[in-house]
């Protein structure tokens, strides 16, 4: 499973936006950079630096995610696509990487937000 399948799951007929959504409503953030902050405060920062930096990816696990979302979204979010909330948060732990990855493509956080609302940034990634 991929990021395309990832996101295909969570976003439904919405695909590549509506994954991106879900994860943003999942972390209760509509930025990219307070994603990350997110998951660097639940002790990822090396995953999330390997992610932004030209180096290979760093895998995490939904066990790593888990605590990084809301638990109460989370259940929301599994209910609505008929998955545990482990699956949600595997499902998001194999797109994350891949999407920022993308998004980070000189090595840093570019200055225009790529997880923004008018979804330019995610249009233009590759699933």
């Amino acid at each position: 499973m991929g990021m395309q399948d990832s996101l295909d799951k969570l976003g439904g007929q919405q695909g590549l936006e509506g994954g991106t959504a879900t994860i943003q409503k999942l972390f209760g953030a509509t930025r990219m950079q307070d994603i990350m902050s997110k998951l660097s405060k639940k002790g990822l920062s090396q995953q999330v630096q390997s992610w932004i930096g030209k180096g290979p990816n760093q895998p995490v696990s939904g066990e790593d995610i888990r605590p990084a979302v809301d638990p109460a979204m989370l259940n929301q979010m599994a209910k609505q696509h008929g998955m545990s909330p482990q699956e949600v948060c595997d499902r998001v732990a194999k797109a994350l990487p891949g999407m920022v990855d993308q998004a980070t493509p000189d090595g840093k956080m570019p200055s225009e937000d790529p997880f923004s609302k008018d979804m330019t940034g995610k249009k233009k990634m590759k699933v």
